[in-house]
């Protein structure tokens, strides 16, 4: 999917957290947006995913080959997202939560082998609520990353993980992201260190 902002902008009250906010994100490519803490990059993400509205401006999505059955209003089944303020339903195992999520979005791999490449694979029969909060984080990589999506959003995909955590992310990324759009929202060069172009929102206030 390929993703233009024309214009966009948005504010709070009457503070503006950006504005006129103008560029194409496109399949295939993968992209970092930087800036101080409080600065916007989780909101502009938000806006992105099509989860929070944007008060000026507009925004298209648009599959990026030809597509017959295209109807943006569905967009969303295309967009895989990983944020801290995102949660998980605790009550369900790590199974029951995978098998519940590709109701939605096809898996492109058994639940058994997503689990065992996350390294939870012992937790599988787990309730979430005894996780740790790495452990959580694992869990929401996998379905994001294994979700059978076009776009993958990923809001300080490192939050709680150990160096071993961190290998993990890294090793999603280099085999998941293919022919994707890849957007990240971070200061952790880690993070966006695979990323072929970097935006600062702080050029958009």
């Amino acid at each position: 999917m390929n993703i233009t902002l024309q214009n966009t902008g948005k504010r709070y009250n009457r503070e503006w957290i950006f504005r006129k906010f103008n560029y194409t994100f496109l399949q295939g490519n993968s992209y970092a947006i930087t800036g101080a803490n409080g600065s916007g990059k989780s909101t502009l993400l938000q806006i992105i995913a099509g989860a929070t509205l944007h008060s000026e401006g507009t925004i298209t999505r648009k599959p990026a080959a030809a597509a017959n059955n295209y109807n943006e209003e569905t967009s969303y089944q295309q967009i895989a997202i990983v944020a801290p303020y995102l949660d998980v339903v605790e009550e369900m195992t790590a199974i029951e939560f995978l098998q519940f999520h590709q109701n939605f979005k096809p898996l492109v791999a058994t639940i058994s082998d997503i689990l065992n490449t996350v390294g939870l694979s012992k937790a599988g029969h787990k309730e979430i609520r005894y996780f740790s909060s790495g452990m959580k984080q694992r869990l929401k990589l996998a379905q994001a990353f294994f979700s059978d999506t076009t776009t993958l959003l990923l809001d300080e995909p490192t939050t709680n993980l150990d160096e071993a955590g961190v290998a993990i992310y890294k090793q999603l990324w280099q085999q998941y992201t293919h022919n994707r759009l890849v957007v990240v929202s971070s200061n952790d060069p880690q993070e966006y260190e695979n990323c072929t172009a970097v935006i600062s929102i702080s050029d958009y206030k």
